[in-house]
């Protein structure tokens, strides 16, 4: 059985025609073309929906998407003004109508943990977190096996606990929450502002490697940053794996072990005990896979 498997971003859709048994035997990409409005990006996922389905006699559609999602019903609870008019949208059924199959819908970031849980560095766990590191900080639990979506859909939230009560002003309101200061685009603002010009993270991070002292310095503090959010999410939930997922996972051993030396000295020793800190191992195909184990799992 083959699915088209779809993730819907603010500037690009990739998708994917994926195997029931995780191997995704083509895929592509097309513009999200946002400023066009909600409506538009449904209708360009309904007319590649129809050609994937014509080519590929695909059985059915899963979907990964920013935003808030109940996926009992495929709707977007709530989300930000990155796709205007996407709060409220009926995904599953506009698109169910228009192309003849059955669609199923997920939030990407818990589609990151169920792609990891099903074919990436999440295979085999019973209890872990997954965090997406990008413009803001993202968040999906999953528990004995099951992914947890909280009472409304929402659970997983990380990047707005508060790390400085007072802080910086937060895109959802709120001042000093922690992807104000532990998101890749924080640690890209901070770079620029202590440095005083733009230099991008692949450049950074070649700095950090490289041992340049004010790189590092910046690094470090980032990181104590990030890792003060995750202390709670370990004191809290005791996960034994914590997944780190977004374009900056890139980096690799750099990332998880200097996390982990910094959640040394911040956890319980029995929590850091049973603890492991992983690069999500899919990259950006976590998303199409953890879709697709969704469908799967909901047909």
């Amino acid at each position: 059985m083959k699915i088209a498997a779809f993730d819907i971003g603010g500037t690009n859709i990739k998708w994917g025609i994926v195997t029931d048994g995780g191997e995704i035997v083509d895929k592509g990409s097309f513009p999200s073309r946002v400023q066009d409005g909600a409506d538009q990006l449904i209708e360009n996922v309904q007319h590649k929906s129809r050609q994937l389905k014509e080519e590929y006699s695909v059985s059915g559609i899963a979907i990964s998407t920013a935003g808030q999602v109940n996926s009992d019903k495929g709707e977007i609870v709530h989300a930000t003004g990155n796709i205007p008019g996407y709060t409220g949208m009926k995904v599953a059924a506009r698109i169910e109508s228009a192309v003849g199959l059955p669609v199923r819908v997920e939030n990407d970031v818990n589609c990151t943990a169920l792609g990891e849980a099903w074919r990436g560095n999440a295979r085999g766990v019973k209890n872990f977190f997954c965090v997406t590191l990008g413009t803001g900080i993202g968040g999906a639990l999953v528990m004995e096996n099951n992914l947890v979506p909280g009472a409304s859909w929402c659970a997983g939230e990380m990047g707005h606990m508060p790390l400085y009560p007072g802080g910086l002003t937060c895109t959802c309101g709120n001042r000093g929450c922690l992807e104000q200061y532990a998101s890749a685009s924080a640690l890209e603002r901070q770079v620029e502002i202590q440095k005083g010009r733009f230099v991008s993270l692949p450049e950074f991070f070649e700095e950090v490697r490289n041992g340049v002292a004010e790189s590092v310095r910046i690094f470090e503090t980032w990181v104590d940053h990030l890792a003060c959010g995750l202390q709670s999410i370990v004191h809290l939930l005791n996960p034994s794996v914590l997944i780190i997922g977004g374009g900056i996972s890139a980096q690799g051993s750099l990332l998880t072990d200097a996390i982990t030396e910094s959640l040394s000295g911040k956890v319980m020793p029995n929590h850091f005990s049973a603890l492991h800190v992983r690069i999500a191992g899919k990259g950006n195909e976590a998303n199409l896979l953890g879709a697709v184990s969704h469908y799967l799992d909901n047909q």
